[in-house]
């Protein structure tokens, strides 16, 4: 088959524009809405999208004065999205740095039960005091630390979704025997970080484990990724640094022992779409005046480690920000953000306007055609295996995106007709994981 793009959908309450919930007919409790999200996730399964997503932190995730700033417990509103749907993946995030292996791993295995093998784990380290803090820590721990435990979350968990056999379940009434016990295995994982026995109490799922999905760029970030992830969200601002970042990537693969083209990259891309590029122009000029500067400031203060009144909104950001081996949080984003301000010489209005519809990820205004035209280039160039779609405003660029750009992408033959997998691992085009311990067992008979 000639190579193909993936297709992600990231949900996000009325849309990644910060100011999307400002719209007429925007709904101001669509971060809480199961309706909602399920109207969504069928919109997305009819395009054929591979998977949707959703973000999330402990901790409050936006000044609930700037935005819609509640969430839902994502593996919790994915489950009930798993019976509204039947093919469409479901990825949800969840943190290593404030969750246990045992219990992270049973409510994905759950998930992929319940959804018949279409679970993904967005893995992440959680950067912040103030998620610390919710945690009864005064400080994040430091960067290289939360991916230290991130590297060994990830093994105890995939020893805990191993250690049911895929057979282990005989349902054997005649003999009395609903599972065999020697098919079932206690992992005694004993490391630096954890000490858990098992055996997980959820028998292996359809998947074996769920996609595993990371979104981190910073150094730290590329070598995790390079070991565990199967989908990689990423953001970049330009072709160049698209390319470099894939190529980089999937030579650490290579060194890591891992086919590369088992790494799927998707870059972020937040489309403003309009039936002529003046219409499209005309919306994203809508959006951005309906930015509150001052929270937007804020925001992206807090970002640069820095105070807001050190910000000048008519003014470029200052000369003395931070290296980024200060910074103990998102390092990549904070490059990113930086390294765009200073190569367009853009002023902290300009760059809040920039940043207001997809926080570094990259943005396209235009007609569905130069969108699909974008989405081909990247791909053909060697900078994405698929894109994580991240509509401006929802539900409106989502209907335009599958009923206008997602045709365009079939007539090109660069994007499925209609599923041809049930399990998400099917659709990314990713085999089931062995199960090692039984492996191992057979490696020694």
């Amino acid at each position: 088959m000639t190579r193909q793009l993936h297709l992600n959908l990231f949900l996000h309450d009325t849309g990644h524009h910060e100011a999307s919930w400002r719209l007429p007919g925007s709904s101001p409790t669509a971060n809480t809405d199961i309706e909602y999200h399920e109207r969504l996730a069928r919109l997305a399964e009819a395009g054929t999208f591979d998977s949707l997503f959703l973000a999330d932190s402990p901790v409050q995730f936006n000044d609930p004065g700037r935005r819609p700033a509640g969430r839902l417990e994502p593996t919790v509103l994915l489950t009930a999205l798993a019976r509204a749907t039947e093919r469409i993946g479901l990825i949800a995030t969840a943190s290593t740095t404030y969750n246990s292996p045992f219990n992270l791993a049973r409510r994905f295995s759950s998930l992929d039960h319940v959804s018949g093998g279409r679970a993904g784990w967005n893995i992440v380290t959680t950067a912040g005091d103030d998620a610390a803090r919710n945690f009864g820590l005064e400080h994040q721990p430091p960067h290289i630390e939360r991916y230290e435990r991130a590297a060994e979350f990830v093994e105890v968990s995939k020893k805990l979704w191993d250690s049911w056999e895929d057979d282990a379940v005989v349902a054997d009434r005649e003999r009395g025997v609903h599972a065999e016990p020697s098919r079932v295995h206690v992992v005694d994982h004993v490391g630096k970080h954890f000490r858990v026995r098992g055996p997980l109490n959820v028998p292996r799922s359809p998947q074996g484990y769920p996609l595993l999905v990371q979104a981190g760029s910073s150094a730290d970030g590329r070598q995790f990724a390079a070991r565990h992830a199967e989908a990689v969200f990423t953001a970049q601002q330009t072709l160049e640094e698209a390319r470099a970042f894939y190529a980089d990537l999937k030579r650490r693969a290579g060194q890591a022992g891992r086919a590369a083209e088992g790494v799927k990259i998707l870059p972020g891309l937040v489309p403003v779409i309009g039936s002529t590029e003046a219409e499209a122009l005309a919306a994203d000029a809508e959006l951005e005046a309906l930015i509150v500067p001052e929270y937007a400031k804020r925001q992206l203060a807090h970002l640069l480690k820095v105070p807001s009144e050190h910000l000048d909104l008519d003014r470029q950001l200052p000369a003395d920000l931070p290296p980024e081996e200060a910074i103990e949080g998102s390092k990549s984003r904070y490059t990113l953000i930086v390294e765009l301000a200073r190569r367009e010489r853009l002023t902290v209005r300009e760059l809040i306007g920039r940043l207001g519809g997809g926080r570094g990820h990259q943005t396209f205004t235009g007609t569905p055609e130069q969108v699909a035209d974008t989405v081909e280039r990247w791909f053909t160039a060697g900078a994405a295996d698929g894109f994580n779609i991240m509509p401006a405003v929802l539900p409106s660029g989502l209907e335009v995106f599958v009923e206008h750009v997602i045709p365009v992408l079939r007539a090109r033959g660069l994007f499925r007709a209609e599923y041809t997998g049930t399990t998400l691992r099917d659709h990314y085009g990713l085999p089931r994981p062995a199960n090692r311990l039984t492996s191992r067992e057979e490696d020694v008979a």
